[in-house]
This record gives structure tokens, C-alpha cells and sequence, in this order.
């Protein structure tokens, strides 16, 4: 698939889901970014924002087999992966798949579930694959976890553990909507749920394509370079206990690959950096005690670091 394929699947992906979700074009743009990237997204906001919508709109607009999963305290590994259990009929064990064997998974409030339930999803969220009963079986690609959860409540949660937030490639809020966009919402919501008329704009195949393709996007040494740059500042900076891993750098190169690719260009900018280094690198960061105490934040630290790194300024397509 051509980089202007791409794009144009994109268009017809982000316009059918704006048929549903108003005035959040950014937040949808991300979502299909990290879908072709391979990677996967954590949404954080408060009930009510649209989480919930926005995740199955964007399944049944690419139109592949999509689970969504409530998350609560008594979740038990094997109700997502899956279980062996004893067919009296054909005298054998069976394998029943669990809501995990799909191409889009929609992880609902995943901090409500116990770390135990949570840890189920690290071997498929990383290699695409899951372990049962020393079988490992493989996943289906596409393969795009969507999970979502609430900052402000807390009881009955468990914070993700840095090791399984470090695997979600954008973690980011979708926010309330303006003044204007919340009458469009009740306009529209007002006779119908749109979300029940909405229909498939692109097959399976499609988006398998540009899952293969997006990487054809050329990033430039001086683009790595600012990128390492960038990710170095994190593990040296005054306020951060903990800087972006290895894995981040991965992750901002090929975030910044599809989201070039969506828009239709041939080579990743540092402006392409700039713009989804909040999304990619503020989660990988553990902000030091004391300066959370002063309700320092991660997008402060991302904010600062980028502002003193220099990005380059030559010609980064050739």
C-alpha cells in the first residue's frame, strides 16, 4: 500500500467515526495512528467523556472482530485468555478462546481489575501472542488494545504497573467538548443513536496493508537523533526518577511514522515529534517525590525538555 492509500483509508476511517464522536478529530487521528503503528492506546478521563464510544465507533468503522471487556475486581486471568476445559462428549480436553482472541479489544476501566488480571495482557499486548497451558497461540493482525480508566475515582482500583502502561504506545485524555460541540452532541443524540447506523469503511485486508506498510515513512538520522536526544534529557532531568526506556524511542519513531503516513507525507518531521512527544513519553516517566509534592507534572517535564532541546532544522526528507 502507497502512502496516499493510507492517508485516504484514514480520511474514510476518521470521517465515519466523526459521524458519532463530534469535535475530537486529534484524539481520533491518534487512535488510528497507533492501530497502524501496531501499538496500542490508554485513554484517561473522567466518566462520560466518550471513552467508551469513540473505541467501538473506530472497530466497526475498520470492520474486524471487536470484544469489549468490563474490568472489575473479580476478573480472573482466564475469563480474557481463555480456558482448557474437559469435553466429557468427545473425551478430551477443548480449548475455549477467551474475549483476548480478537483484532480490537476494548479493555473498559482495566484499573478496576486486579494486577494479576492485569498482567494477562502483557505477553499480547507486546508479542501479539499469548501462553496457555505452556500453548502459545498467535494473535490475528491487526491486534489493537484500547483500554480505558477513570484518574479521579480511586476506590476499588489497581494502578497499572509501569511495566504494563510502558506497553500502551499513547496514552491519552479525551477531554469535555466546547460549548458549541456539546449542542452538536445533543443535535445529534437528540432523535437516534448514530452509533447504531454507522457502517464498515474498509476491510480487514486493508488495514493489514497499511499495518505492513507505514514504515516505508523515512526518518531521517537527524530525526533519531532528536528523538534520542530527547528521550536522554528524560533520564538526566532534575524532576524524573524514572526516564523513557528503550522501548519509548521505538515507539515515538514508529508513532511518528504512521501519523506521517495518515497525513499523507513520505518523511517524519520535527514537528511530528513535538506534537505526539506528550502522548508517547509522558506516561514512561516517573516524576521524582518531591517535585510531585509541588504538583509537578509529566507534561511540564516533556513540555521543558522539548522546549531545551533544539530540534533540527535542515532538510529532513532527503
Amino acid at each position: 500500500m502507497e502512502i496516499e492509500q493510507i492517508k485516504e483509508l484514514s480520511d474514510k476511517i476518521k470521517n465515519n467515526v466523526e459521524k458519532v464522536i463530534i469535535g475530537k478529530s486529534e484524539i481520533i487521528e491518534l487512535l488510528i495512528s497507533a492501530m497502524i503503528a501496531g501499538g496500542h492506546v490508554l485513554l484517561e478521563d473522567v466518566p462520560g467523556t466518550g471513552k467508551t464510544m469513540l473505541a467501538k465507533s473506530l472497530a466497526k468503522s475498520v470492520g474486524v472482530d471487536f470484544k469489549r471487556v468490563q474490568f472489575t475486581p473479580d476478573l480472573l486471568p482466564s475469563d480474557l485468555t481463555g480456558i482448557n476445559y474437559y469435553n466429557q462428549k468427545q473425551g478430551d480436553f477443548i480449548f475455549r478462546k477467551g474475549p483476548i482472541f480478537t483484532n480490537i479489544l476494548l479493555a473498559d476501566e482495566i484499573n478496576r481489575a486486579t494486577p494479576r488480571t492485569q498482567s494477562s495482557l502483557l505477553e499480547c499486548m507486546e508479542e501479539k501472542q499469548i501462553t496457555i497451558d505452556g500453548v502459545t497461540y498467535a494473535l490475528e493482525n491487526p491486534y489493537f488494545v484500547v483500554a480505558t480508566q477513570n484518574p479521579v475515582e480511586t476506590q476499588g482500583t489497581f494502578p497499572l504497573p509501569e511495566a504494563q502502561i510502558d506497553r500502551f504506545l499513547i496514552k491519552a485524555s479525551i477531554g469535555y467538548p466546547s460549548e458549541s460541540d456539546a449542542i452538536g452532541i445533543l443535535d445529534r443524540f437528540n432523535n437516534a443513536n448514530p452509533y447504531e447506523q454507522l457502517a464498515a469503511v474498509c476491510e480487514n485486508d486493508e488495514m493489514c496493508d497499511a499495518i505492513a506498510s507505514f514504515q516505508q515513512v523515512y526518518v531521517s538520522k537527524v530525526i533519531k537523533k532528536y528523538i534520542v536526544s530527547i528521550v536522554e534529557k528524560t533520564r538526566n532531568h532534575d524532576s524524573v526518577d524514572l526516564g523513557v526506556s528503550p522501548r519509548g524511542s521505538l515507539a515515538m519513531m514508529r508513532t511518528c511514522q504512521s501519523f506521517a503516513a495518515i497525513h499523507g507525507r513520505k518523511f517524519v518531521t520535527p514537528e511530528d515529534v513535538k506534537y505526539l512527544a506528550p502522548y508517547v513519553f509522558c506516561h514512561r516517566i516517573i516524576i521524582k517525590d518531591d517535585y510531585r509534592i509541588d504538583h509537578k507534572s509529566s507534561l511540564e517535564v516533556i513540555s521543558n525538555i522539548l522546549s531545551s532541546v533544539e530540534a533540527p532544522t535542515e532538510s529532513w526528507g532527503n
